[in-house]
């Protein structure tokens, strides 16, 4: 049996040159303590289209947006934001993006789908459903 490679089954990602930039350190940090996650990163930013420095649309998961996504396997709909580990907070609904799940929403547009690998093995896939305005970086990019 074949084995789908998730590169060719991911939709097309989209980041800021900021986001890029301070992800692609954060990957590298990450490779020895948390390897698959790191990875998993690396896999997104080497498949993502990279803004041009200044550039940024309000329809695409960027760090800091709060996104409402429906887990397409239960139905389920939950808003979450999008941060660096050192502000991940889930009674917050703050969840980082060195997760697997955080991993699978950076960079989507709106609308769009993707599956995704749990921590535990089990494939699930989800749609985002709204993209609200990066809060915490917005300060950042200025």
């Amino acid at each position: 049996m074949a084995k789908k490679t998730a590169d060719s089954s991911k939709p097309r990602i989209t980041l800021t040159s900021i986001d890029y930039e301070k992800l692609s350190v954060l990957a590298e940090a990450a490779q020895h303590t948390m390897p698959e996650v790191a990875a998993e990163l690396a896999n997104e930013l080497d498949r993502a289209q990279v803004l041009p420095k200044g550039q940024q649309r309000t329809n695409i998961v960027s760090m800091g947006s709060q996104v409402e996504f429906r887990d397409d396997m239960t139905g389920r709909v939950q808003t979450v934001t999008l941060v660096y580990p050192h502000e991940a907070d889930i009674s917050q609904g703050k969840i980082s993006v060195l997760t697997p799940i955080g991993t699978a929403l950076i960079g989507l547009p709106l609308g769009q789908s993707i599956d995704w690998t749990t921590r535990t093995g089990e494939l699930k896939r989800l749609t985002v459903l709204q993209v609200g305005e990066p809060a915490s970086t917005a300060a950042e990019t200025v």
